[in-house]
């Protein structure tokens, strides 16, 4: 591989994985349009990196979220549950559904969800200290310097949700952030925060397990995807930090429009702009 080539993968991976770190998506919106459209690679080639790359961003900044305490460890584990079947549903079915089919579905669910976060205020269920609740836990933000105890509702239809998106993920490689974090944040009612950060522990799961698939079919390329994790795994320090500069209100806000424009590039990719 040229060096060019190289320091190209590597920057690639640290941008997108800033981004990913903070919104808790992955990056890979930003991989697959760069490794099909700007280098050439073939749809299955472009999604097994694009899903190392997300497993790169993923432990850089799971190591920082859980240290922190910002990550719902044992949400996080549950719906991994549904969403690593998903991911390897995904992985498996990605042979035999059309792409612009999938792209259009995975389009309409992000525009759906931008909507939901625009359109409706964040509704956190608190409790108090001594209510005991299996599905109750603290939350603080350090940047606000916020703190108080949080209810996570609708369990069973996220868990159920999950699983879709997990077969989203491993069939596009985009990752299942997108869905993940306003499931979590509108429909199962976690602070904002909470769930960005939650989303970048979980998302290395799902897409570890669609990588294996791919790598058993021989579609992984070993060089480019170790770029990408280099880069995607320096970006995931860096994104951490700027998350903490970040107040929670406004991130609702900015994650909004970018779903908003995944779901423009997603459109225009299963139209075959892109």
């Amino acid at each position: 591989m040229e060096p060019v080539l190289i320091l190209i993968l590597v920057a690639v991976g640290m941008g997108a994985s800033i981004i990913g770190t903070i919104f808790g998506l992955g990056g890979g919106i930003i991989f697959i349009p760069v490794l099909t459209v700007g280098l050439g690679l073939a749809a299955s080639e472009a999604v097994a990196v694009s899903l190392v790359g997300i497993i790169a961003t993923s432990t850089g900044a799971a190591s920082h979220y859980v240290k922190t305490g910002l990550t719902n460890v044992r949400l996080g584990l549950l719906l991994e549950v549904t969403t690593s079947v998903g991911a390897m549903a995904g992985a498996m079915l990605a042979a035999y559904v059309s792409n612009w089919i999938l792209l259009l579905a995975f389009a309409c669910v992000l525009i759906y969800s931008a909507a939901n976060m625009i359109f409706r205020k964040e509704k956190v269920i608190e409790c108090s200290e001594d209510e005991e609740d299996g599905m109750a836990f603290p939350y603080e933000d350090g940047k606000c310097s916020t703190t108080g105890r949080y209810k996570v509702a609708n369990v069973k239809s996220g868990l159920a949700i999950c699983t879709g998106a997990g077969v989203l993920s491993s069939m596009t490689g985009v990752g299942g952030g997108a869905i993940k974090v306003p499931l979590m944040n509108v429909h199962m009612h976690v602070p904002m925060k909470i769930a960005s950060a939650t989303s970048s522990y979980m998302i290395g799961i799902t897409a570890f397990s669609g990588a294996i698939v791919f790598f058993i079919h021989g579609n992984l390329l070993l060089d480019y995807a170790a770029a990408i994790a280099v880069g995607a795994l320096v970006g995931s320090f860096i994104g951490t930090w700027v998350s903490k500069k970040i107040d929670a209100g406004p991130m609702r806000k900015y994650f909004s429009i970018l779903l908003i424009a995944i779901a423009a590039i997603i459109l225009l990719e299963a139209g075959g702009v892109l």
